[in-house]
């Protein structure tokens, strides 16, 4: 896998023939990006400027080195001028290291060439072969903007971790609408090619939450999309989901092609409006989740295979996109052989599936998480030399009942194959209901319980909830997430109360039948640490201990400080009564279970 080493600051030599424009911050785990004049080009012409040519920048200190892909940029400013054509040829950077780098760019010409994985190649002139030296300085930003936490990246067991701070990196937020991409003020004619134009969203519900000094682009677009990601980050969530292709899915009006069948050009004003958004997403703390296929067309590409179509795309997202700190790459929603009754879909098959992993494993520059959601039960791909690193889970119960045991069984069968995967639950419930708003469920008792709390406590990273489509705001029609508001507030207290303890996550485990006489889950390291969720504290619950511990409750619906209940410790050889909870007797309560020193 190439090192996820990143890059620079200010250029402090340059050839006088050639140099680039720099521009962005030259920070660590900032984007920085270098903007070279080249070849006329546009989305129209030809030799293709995305098949044809291959940009790439090596960056190196000492024996450490990366290659990061460049893309053409047009005017290198077609979010605010549309423009397609142009003669700016542009990469972006975001060093992992302080301190001086070097800096070579490789441009090639060819046919296909960027397919290839040869950068060899003729000569495309211009600038290839030119060479410099920068300097990057610490970063400067706070959480929760992911620069200041360090590219979010698998380390080898079940927790993603942050680069930068080595901390645990827990998700909440929303994985519906799952066309949010498919927007009015974004360019392109997906608006008006007649499929589905019907589904295309203004967010008008969040123009109020866009702040004076925000992004917009050709004059005051994007307010609404905007708003709704500082609306999310407000609630203290820091996850959504989107797809970047569903040509033939449920919308169809999400692509970054310039047309609907058009499967080698883009369209880069889109592009580049796409980056606006998910810059302003970054510095709001979000985790990017890019879904880059939806289950009606994985056979799309390449007829399910990872070749020149395939590649060209998977290519173009890093490159103009694999910069952001906090994302991961899903292979494919509901992706492989699941629906024996859809006989008009073709599914990919298990090769195809690690084909596409190992594209990412062996291109992607910063080694952000590959994951992939079912669909098809993941058996196949569970290994050590498999270069997919975890779950995007769906489930399929109303009441969310199945998260806790579906969370677990990957996590034990992954790492009884020798590689413990990463699992989020990204559609916890099922297609019609899951998270309905609150005005149906103003307390979400199930979601709250079943889900969110039983990922977290079987082991897994967290959750990103679905909206069903018999309610109102469902997974293709959502404008405005404040339909759900109560509940994110619940999703803030969890991710605080596993960012404020210090637990040893890293040695617990799903430990259920520790817990005695009640419903609810047990994450342990026994003998030190106990985190169990009741869910009904009207019961009297027990807990296999050996030894002297004390006891603190959490309070999940309201969150705020650990308190006490009737029992300040519990001592023991055996199943020992836990006590009752400070309030809400019968309520649902998170239980802190801790040797006592």
């Amino acid at each position: 896998m190439k090192s996820a080493l990143f890059l620079l600051s200010f250029v402090s030599l340059f050839s006088a023939s050639a140099a680039p424009m720099i521009s962005g911050e030259a920070k660590l785990w900032h984007k920085l990006t270098l903007t070279f004049t080249g070849p006329e080009s546009g989305e129209k012409v030809e030799p293709n400027p995305f098949t044809d040519y291959r940009m790439e920048v090596v960056f190196r200190q000492g024996e450490h080195q990366v290659i990061v892909p460049g893309y053409f940029a047009a005017d290198g400013r077609s979010e605010d001028s549309s423009a397609d054509s142009g003669d700016q040829w542009r990469a972006h950077f975001a060093p992992n290291r302080i301190g001086e780098w070097t800096w070579k760019v490789h441009f090639r010409k060819g046919e296909d060439i960027a397919m290839t994985e040869d950068s060899e190649g003729a000569s495309a002139g211009f600038f290839d072969g030119e060479t410099g030296q920068v300097t990057i300085l610490a970063s400067d930003k706070t959480a929760p903007d992911t620069r200041a936490l360090g590219t979010v990246q698998v380390v080898g067991h079940r927790y993603p971790m942050t680069e930068g701070t080595k901390e645990i990196f827990w998700k909440v937020g929303a994985d519906s609408p799952e066309n949010f991409l498919s927007y009015e003020d974004f360019d392109g004619d997906f608006k008006t090619d007649g499929h589905k134009d019907q589904l295309v969203k203004t967010w008008g519900a969040h123009v109020q939450d866009w702040k004076q000094g925000d992004p917009v682009w050709r004059d005051g677009k994007g307010k609404g999309m905007i708003g709704a990601l500082n609306y999310l980050s407000a609630k203290g969530l820091n996850a959504m989901s989107f797809l970047t292709f569903n040509v033939e899915g449920d919308d169809r009006n999400v692509f970054p092609y310039t047309h609907y069948d058009e499967r080698e050009r883009f369209d880069i004003s889109r592009l580049a409006q796409w980056e606006v958004v998910f810059e302003h997403a970054t510095s709001k703390g979000m985790f990017l989740h890019f879904k880059t296929q939806e289950t009606e067309n994985e056979t799309l590409l390449d007829e399910g295979e990872t070749g020149r179509q395939r590649k060209l795309y998977y290519r173009e997202l890093m490159a103009r996109f694999g910069h952001h700190p906090a994302l991961n790459w899903n292979l494919g929603e509901e992706n492989g052989q699941w629906k024996a009754h859809h006989k008009k879909v073709k599914f990919q098959t298990t090769r195809q599936r690690i084909a596409m992993g190992a594209y990412f494993d062996q291109n992607d520059p910063y080694d952000h998480p590959v994951v992939i959601h079912n669909g098809q039960w993941p058996n196949d791909l569970y290994g050590k030399d498999i270069p997919i690193d975890g779950a995007s889970l769906q489930t399929a119960n109303p009441t969310f009942a199945n998260v806790h045991k579906a969370t677990l069984n990957i996590l034990t069968t992954s790492a009884s194959k020798g590689k413990a995967w990463i699992v989020a639950c990204d559609e916890p419930g099922d297609a019609s209901h899951a998270l309905v708003p609150d005005t149906e469920d103003p307390t979400h008792d199930n979601a709250r319980m079943n889900a969110l709390w039983g990922n977290l406590l079987a082991g897994g990273w967290g959750l990103e909830f679905y909206f069903g489509y018999k309610h109102d705001h469902s997974d293709l029609s959502c404008q405005d997430w404040r339909t759900r508001d109560k509940f994110w507030d619940q999703c803030a207290h969890a991710l605080d109360f596993f960012r404020r303890q210090k637990l040893p996550f890293l040695e617990m485990n799903c430990l259920d039948d520790l817990l005695k006489g009640a419903p609810g889950f047990c994450l342990a390291k026994p003998g030190d640490t106990y985190l169990l969720l009741l869910k009904d504290t009207s019961k009297a619950a027990k807990l296999e201990i050996d030894g002297e511990f004390t006891v603190q409750w959490f309070n999940p619906r309201t969150g705020g400080d650990l308190k006490n209940g009737s029992n300040l410790q519990i001592q023991g050889n055996g199943p020992q009564l836990i006590g009752d909870p400070p309030s809400e007797k019968g309520k649902d309560w998170v239980v802190l279970v801790q040797k006592a020193s």
